[in-house]
């Protein structure tokens, strides 16, 4: 049974939490952000290998040096939304997105679509920053 979903879709509160339309809005949505990011990361990779040359100047190679390392933290910064995004994906085909992992409750619509890998709803994710800044400010 395939749902379709009109292009100008969008989830509601108006209808049943996650049911099979808002599942596979939220799978296409992510898809579309994975394949972005892949695309990205490819486009990164045959920069830096036609950026692989020697600049005689050093400030030129410096600056170059810089610049590589900002393109790959991003990308491993990337690399590792992707695994979030895969593991979003995982919880649409068992059935537990959109659900809070620390109360069970249902995440916000609007904070899925703001943040589609939300593990946590806005009251979890606002308690956890807060046990986070009391453990780092001893």
């Amino acid at each position: 049974m395939s749902v379709e979903l009109a292009s100008d879709y969008r989830p509601s509160e108006d209808e049943p939490f996650m049911n099979q339309r808002q599942r596979r809005y939220f799978r296409e949505k992510l898809i579309a952000w994975k394949d972005e990011l892949l695309r990205d990361s490819r486009e990164t990779l045959e920069h830096l290998q036609d950026e692989n040359q020697n600049h005689p100047d050093l400030v030129d190679r410096a600056s170059s040096e810089t610049d590589r390392a900002i393109e790959l933290r991003a990308r491993d910064r990337q690399r590792k939304l992707i695994a979030k995004i895969d593991a979003a994906l995982e919880r649409i085909e068992d059935g537990s997105y959109g659900y809070c992992e620390e109360t069970g409750e249902p995440i916000s619509l609007r904070r899925l679509e703001a943040r589609p890998i939300a593990t946590l709803s806005i009251e979890a994710q606002e308690r956890h920053e807060r046990r986070e800044k009391v453990y780092r400010d001893d």
